[in-house]
């Protein structure tokens, strides 16, 4: 009997030595696993944005902005036309900017055929790249989430809060609404902007009539887009997009309206009373629209995105707050892309 209690001593003894010899490697994986997990799991950011031939320095700007103040794992989506896109790649490379995760996508204009009116007040705003927030699902098909840019804008934020923007359940984008800050109200004022879908859509048709919506309701600015897109392909929002410029072009909707929001009229159609909104200090706007109206100095520091849209950016002159810009530029290493200033 005892020896037989001596053996089983024994064997429980070896049991017990044996399974912390094997549990070591085991906790130690588990440990490795945790600790490399954030790492290997960390969200990727997919940031649009255009380089149209002759502001390609606009994008150049945004993106080094973007880079320069986040942590966060960013993939860029460089969009351009054929003829373009070796100008910006040879850019990229031969700057502090080859460190940065992208790729060039080539957008072939020939998707816009039939669906553009040639009247506009503003030809700039007839560019192909003008449309390409249009077919976000076509760019960047393997994310659920996309942030869409402006080329002429700057991130003075952390690109991942705007990422983390909540969207509500069955909104496929979110949009800065041009009635948010006061500041913004002071500024609209001050250059006689619209900032209602008055200001957007041509009342006198009866098209836009039998949409219902008030002439005095709010727009939004699709310069920032935050968008879903899951969501965006379950409502077909680029199919929607398409008839609009298609009706425009038969019925003249909206291209000559004052707005000249030829890119901004089918989505304030598509997405009316049906998107997110983002933090209105991630879509500070107007910078462009005069070359004399000023923002507060202290309001800037306190923006975490500023947008020049208008016809005044800050790369020509005259133009305003082009400090703020100019800090973010990087210098075109073939020479072809030149700031306009006082002195040039």
């Amino acid at each position: 009997v005892n020896q037989i209690l001596l053996l089983l001593l024994v064997l429980t003894v070896c049991a017990i030595l044996y399974n912390k010899v094997h549990q070591v490697p085991s906790a130690l994986k588990n440990e490795t696993v945790d600790l490399e997990s954030p790492e290997e799991m960390e969200e990727e950011i997919p940031v649009v944005i255009c380089a149209a031939a002759g502001r390609m320095g606009a994008a150049i700007a945004a993106i080094s902005s973007i880079y320069s103040n986040t942590e966060a794992n960013v993939l860029f989506y460089i969009v351009g036309l054929k003829t373009t896109i070796p100008h910006i790649r040879k850019w990229i490379e031969n700057s502090k900017l080859k460190e940065i995760k992208f790729k060039v996508v080539e957008f072939n204009p020939m998707v816009l055929k039939g669906k553009i009116r040639q009247d506009a007040s503003r030809p700039e705003l007839l560019q192909p790249l003008n449309f390409v927030r249009f077919y976000l699902p076509l760019l960047t098909q393997k994310h659920e989430k996309v942030i869409y840019l402006d080329d002429d804008i700057i991130v003075q934020g952390d690109i991942q809060e705007l990422y983390d923007t909540k969207l509500a359940p069955g909104h496929a984008a979110a949009f800065s609404d041009d009635c948010d800050l006061p500041s913004t109200h002071e500024m609209v004022r001050s250059v006689g902007m619209q900032n209602t879908y008055m200001g957007f859509l041509d009342y006198r048709k009866q098209a836009v009539r039998d949409l219902g919506i008030s002439p005095s309701t709010c727009s939004f600015n699709p310069g920032v887009i935050v968008a879903n897109m899951t969501e965006w392909k379950h409502q077909r929002i680029t199919k929607q997009l398409e008839k609009w410029m298609q009706r425009n072009v038969e019925e003249n909707l909206y291209s000559s309206t004052l707005g000249g929001g030829v890119a901004t009229s089918p989505m304030l159609i598509v997405f009316h009373g049906k998107y997110s909104t983002i933090n209105p200090m991630w879509h500070v706007r107007h910078l462009g629209w005069s070359p004399d109206t000023r923002y507060s100095e202290h309001f800037l520091q306190e923006a975490k995105l500023l947008h020049w849209n208008g016809r005044y950016k800050p790369w020509d002159y005259p133009s305003v707050h082009t400090d703020l810009w100019e800090s973010w530029f990087i210098p075109d290493p073939s020479g072809k892309f030149k700031l306009t200033r006082p002195d040039s």
